[in-house]
Order: C-alpha cells, then sequence, then structure tokens
C-alpha cells in the first residue's frame, strides 16, 4: 500500500463510521425492535451497543497489529486459511446485498410518505438505477460524501432532540409513559429477546470502519475513533428513541412509518415532518451508494485474490469503474425490486431481518479471528464471549416469532449455499496444489 495514503485522521475515520452506522437501520429499523420492545428497546441499544463495541474492539486490535485493507476477511484467511476468506468475503457480499435491499425498501417507504399512491417497487426500482448512476459516474468522493452526510444526519437527530424536549415542555408528550409496565415490556419478556436483532441491525457497518482503519495515519488510533463513534450514536439513540416513545406509544410504531416522523406528526409539526423525511431519504440514499461501491470493490478484490471469477477484476475507462462487479451486483438490486412487487407488506422485514443475521455472523468470525490470531489475555477472552452471546441470543430470539423465521431461514440458506461452495472450491485448490 502506498503510505502516502495513510494520512486519515482518527476523526474523520469516527464520522465516516456515523456515515456508516446511521442509517434507515436506526430511522425504520428500530421501529421494528420499538413494536416487540417498548421502552425496553433503550437497553437493547445499550447490550447492543456494547456488543458492537466489543467487535470493533477486536477488528482494531488485528487492524493496529497488522493493517490490511482487506481487514477481517484478510485477518480470517490468516487465522484459519484461505478458505476461511473465500467464506468470510462471500458472507459479507450478501450481507452487504441484503443491507442494499432492506436500504432500497426503506427509501420507498420513506418517499411513499410523500406519495402513497405510488407501488413500492417503482420507487426501489428508481432508487437502484439512480445509485448505479452515481457510481458510474464517479467513485472519487464517497468518503467525503459520507463525512459530509453524517453531519446532516447528527444535525437532524439533534434537532428532533431539542424540538421534542420543547414538545415535553408544551406538555404534548407523556410523562407518564416511564412509569407504566406495558410500556417497558411491549409485547413481555420474550418480546424484547426478540426486538434485540433489530437493536444490533441499527449498529451494523461498524465493520467497514476496519477498511479505512488502514489509512490511519497513526493505526494505534483506530481504538479511540471506534470507541468515540459508538458513544455518539449510542447517545443518539437512547435519546431519540426514548424521546419518541414519550409521544408515540409503542402499540402504534408501525414498521413502514419512522418513528421519528410519528412522534412529530403527534407534535403537530409538518413542516419538520417533511425536513426530517427529506433527510432520512438523502440518509438512506448516501449509504445505499456508499455500500453498492463497497460490494463492488469486495467483488473486485475477491476476483484479484482468485477466490471470484477473473473477469471480475476486468475495470473499464478512465474512472477504472468494475462494470462487471456492479453488473453482479445489479441482479442483487433486481431480486430487491420484485420483492418489493411480490411482497410490499413483508418485504422490509423479512430483507432487515436477513441482513441483520447475516452481518453478526460475519461479527462472528471477527471475533473468532482475533481470538485465533492475537491469543488475547483474559480480558481479552470474556469481551468476546460476551460479544458473541449476546449475538447468539439476538440470533435465537428471531425464531421466537413466524414474522422473522423467513428472514432466519434465509440467512442460514446463505450460510450453507456458500459452505458448499467453500467445501467444492478446497477440493479444487487442493488439486491445483498437487499438479
Amino acid at each position: 500500500m502506498d503510505n502516502t495514503a495513510k494520512n486519515l485522521p482518527w476523526w474523520q475515520l469516527s464520522l465516516f463510521g456515523v456515515g456508516c452506522t446511521i442509517g434507515s437501520g436506526f430511522f425504520l429499523g428500530s421501529s421494528l425492535a420499538i413494536r416487540k420492545s417498548g421502552l425496553f428497546v433503550l437497553l437493547l441499544f445499550l447490550l447492543a451497543a456494547v456488543a458492537t463495541l466489543f467487535v470493533y474492539e477486536a477488528l482494531a486490535q488485528m487492524t493496529m497489529n497488522s493493517p490490511q485493507k482487506g481487514s477481517f476477511r484478510t485477518y480470517a484467511k490468516e487465522a484459519y486459511g484461505r478458505w476461511a476468506g473465500f467464506g468470510m468475503g462471500w458472507t459479507y457480499w450478501c450481507s452487504e446485498i441484503l443491507i442494499i435491499g432492506s436500504t432500497l425498501t426503506a427509501l420507498g417507504l420513506f418517499s411513499r410518505f410523500w406519495f402513497p399512491g405510488l407501488p413500492l417497487w417503482m420507487f426501489t426500482a428508481g432508487y437502484a438505477v439512480l445509485g448505479l448512476g452515481v457510481v458510474i459516474l464517479g467513485s472519487k468522493g464517497v468518503n467525503k460524501a459520507e463525512n459530509f452526510f453524517a453531519i446532516i444526519k447528527i444535525a437532524a437527530i439533534l434537532m428532533f432532540i431539542v424540538v421534542a424536549v420543547f414538545g415535553l415542555v408544551r406538555g404534548t408528550g407523556k410523562w407518564s409513559t416511564l412509569y407504566s409496565s406495558s410500556a417497558w415490556l411491549g409485547e413481555g419478556w420474550l418480546g424484547s429477546w426478540k426486538g434485540l436483532l433489530y437493536a444490533f441491525y441499527a449498529f451494523g457497518g461498524i465493520e467497514v470502519m476496519g477498511f479505512m482503519a488502514a489509512d490511519l495515519r497513526e493505526p494505534k488510533d483506530a481504538l479511540k475513533a471506534g470507541r468515540f463513534m459508538l458513544l455518539g450514536v449510542t447517545v443518539l439513540y437512547v435519546l431519540t428513541t426514548g424521546l419518541c416513545l414519550l409521544f408515540v406509544s409503542h402499540e402504534k410504531v408501525v414498521h413502514s412509518k419512522s418513528p421519528i416522523v410519528a412522534a412529530l406528526e403527534v407534535m403537530g409539526l409538518p413542516v419538520i415532518v417533511h425536513i426530517i423525511n427529506a433527510v432520512m431519504i438523502i440518509a438512506g440514499f448516501s449509504i445505499l451508494v456508499a455500500s453498492l461501491y463497497a460490494v463492488s470493490t469486495m467483488l473486485v478484490t475477491l476476483a484479484k485474490d482468485k477466490d471470484a471469477p477473473q473477469w471480475l477484476a476486468v475495470t473499464k475507462g478512465k474512472r477504472e469503474l468494475p462494470l462487471y462487479a456492479l453488473a453482479i451486483n445489479s441482479l442483487g438490486l433486481c431480486v430487491s425490486i420484485v420483492l418489493a412487487l411480490l411482497l410490499p407488506k413483508q418485504i422490509f422485514e423479512h430483507m432487515t431481518t436477513a441482513a441483520g443475521l447475516v452481518i453478526l455472523y460475519t461479527w462472528l468470525f471477527i471475533l473468532a479471528s482475533y481470538l485465533k490470531l492475537l491469543k488475547p489475555g483474559a480480558g481479552g477472552w470474556v469481551k468476546s464471549c460476551t460479544a458473541m452471546l449476546f449475538i447468539a441470543a439476538a440470533v435465537g430470539g428471531i425464531l421466537l416469532e413466524s414474522s422473522g423465521r423467513p428472514g432466519f431461514w434465509s440467512s442460514l440458506l446463505i450460510i450453507l449455499v456458500i459452505g458448499l461452495i467453500t467445501l467444492f472450491m478446497q477440493h479444487i485448490w487442493k488439486r491445483q496444489e498437487a499438479q
């Protein structure tokens, strides 16, 4: 790697992490957690934040020990062999494709706030074409764009917090909600267990910081950047969600509308509702573009390492666009559009569940690679096992209700297919080595 590229200050990495994390997973995905958990979702956010911190610390310590552009995929390969790097790369690609599908659906739902008569699939198709167009026109400045949109997201959330506080002062909200057992437990303890996955999903994207951390001026700042970013995001999540539930009861939160928008409607502030809705669309679209660029880059990297067809590494034009990789990713977008056409009411929950589960499988492998490579002391083992326990609880909670099972079985099918392909590739690699 060119050392001149390593010029990223830690605060920019933190801001980039905010840009990759705060998106539809929080603005809309949190509605699923709230619906099932009530005010207990605040504790779920804290638990998910702790586990996410432990995962990021493991990744950051591997980065500090050996900065690699391939990040957790490279570390998996070093820890367990080529099969692990192959499986990790394709698992992460699948998780990002699912996240893109979930983001497209969220963008469609946000847009239907203004155009309720139009079908969901039309919006998903439109945003997919726009996203691909932006990536094709130029990938330079993706990092700057994420930083810019991160500031917009933070500003919008802070604006909501200020407005909500004024609403409470005016008496619009209900402080009594804090003293209601039904408001805290939502659908009961089992409901809270079910909501844990969606609390985790709001932190999805933390692993992307691992790719950028290789460009830090000081690799040792990776830990500081992640901790600062997670602390800020967690505080914003807890404050915003808690305030929302003082205006809208968890029973009235629906998966097709952001809790923030629902709370602002109760306050009778239509202008701010439209502003927030516009910000959510901009924020979601920025994550869509960044994810499209990331998964295309991942395919090129896999191809260069001979873990994907060689033609996927071919780039075209002065911008060196990975057109073949973009074409493959376009097929994933088409699947999202078709699902939005066939299952307009259930698609967001199914896509979000599957995406959240697959990204958690990736996090488990990050922890396993950390334990194998760095062989930490008792503190590292306790943190890693705690994170694994929380992740296992989030995965298990989805099996408790029928609406979450399609996403669960879809995630297992993805892992099964990748596992079978990996076994097949191992035979080919052994044969090549024997020749």
